[in-house]
């Protein structure tokens, strides 16, 4: 058994990642299609039952989200008397909201009381990598339900959610995601695949909350305290947390153990430059959605915003503007559509 390596800086991490990386590059004299070709023919595994389930999870995740809209999450917003505009977009974070407290809480389960010591020695997610090693069943599981959950959203970002600004961001993110989740399995990389999934889900969770209590804070036409200072607190945490999971735990527990230490582990690691450009793609697109929280932290000081608002909405800045357009918009959610790019848009399966 290794000792536990402690957690590195991040000057250490840019020197000896961009060691490795270097040094990787230097030796791979025949890299090429040929080369990729014979990898992937040698290293990857799959049984047909599993692209099967995975297929229906994803149907099943759509079929999921359409029932709890209609049957669940409208009426419930139609019962507190909730602003058309704010109506219409609950479903989608109540639906987020619950699928991600799911998926963070069984993730925690795998990382702190499984048995597993992935997050407190990210090293130890390549110890002992063999390829066509057999996949833990628990493991397994979180893979069917995260891979099936993308593939479902890839779908609900085009056809069932709001569009906003950072949608197309938000859409390859989805295919980022989906394609590490996915070939992660296939080489046996899962066990660095639940922790990058344990890192990202929290945030998720959290702005989820904190936007549907944005939503709350009108009901029935009367402001609500409570929900609006939940809603800041929300965001401050959210602030707080996508720094520390995100930008700080992520790059120093994930990146620098695919970056170097994989190659400790094992010297010829298949497809390492492929996994390592994904992660340093949802790394990139970590920093700029990072950029959201600054630019609103920066609208508040400045007086340009008096509370808690998503600025990804393309109507934060009409927001008081709900005349004619918002009751055409409250008949339209009625009738199961909601808002995409200013307008009304079909939404049915």
């Amino acid at each position: 058994m290794q000792p536990t390596e402690p957690m590195p800086s991040y000057e250490q991490l840019v020197r000896r990642s961009y060691r490795s990386l270097v040094g990787a590059l230097r030796s791979c004299t025949d890299c090429g299609w040929e080369l990729s070709c014979r990898t992937w023919a040698e290293n990857a595994r799959l049984v047909w039952t599993e692209p099967l389930l995975f297929l229906l999870g994803a149907v099943g995740w759509t079929l999921a989200r359409s029932a709890a809209s209609r049957y669940l999450f409208r009426p419930f917003a139609e019962w507190c008397q909730l602003p058309p505009k704010d109506a219409a977009k609950m479903p989608e974070s109540a639906w987020k909201l619950s699928f991600y407290c799911i998926s963070w809480l069984y993730g925690s389960y795998l990382l702190f009381f499984a048995g597993y010591p992935f997050f407190h020695d990210p090293p130890s997610v390549f110890y002992d990598w063999e390829k066509g090693m057999q996949v833990p069943v628990d493991i397994a599981v979180a893979y069917l339900i995260q891979s099936s959950f993308y593939a479902h959203s890839i779908y609900a970002t085009l056809y069932m959610d709001a569009w906003r600004k950072d949608s197309v961001v938000m859409l390859i993110h989805h295919v980022v995601t989906l394609t590490l989740i996915v070939f992660s399995y296939v080489f046996r990389y899962h066990n660095i695949g639940i922790l990058v999934l344990f890192l990202h889900d929290l945030n998720d969770i959290q702005l989820e909350f904190t936007k549907l209590n944005v939503y709350f804070k009108y009901r029935g036409g009367v402001y609500r305290r409570l929900n609006d200072g939940i809603s800041n607190a929300g965001f401050v945490s959210f602030s707080i947390c996508w720094f520390w999971f995100r930008l700080y735990w992520f790059p120093l527990k994930v990146l620098y153990a695919t970056c170097h230490t994989s190659l400790q582990s094992v010297p010829n690691i298949p497809f390492y430059f492929f996994f390592n450009v994904l992660l340093f793609i949802l790394t990139l697109m970590n920093i700029y959605w990072f950029l959201y929280i600054v630019v609103f932290v920066a609208k508040i000081l400045l007086g340009q915003l008096q509370e808690v608002n998503d600025v990804r909405e393309y109507d934060i800045d009409a927001a008081s503007k709900t005349t004619d357009k918002e009751i055409h918009l409250h008949n339209s959610w009625k009738e199961g559509n909601q808002p995409k790019n200013g307008i009304v848009k079909d939404k049915r399966l």
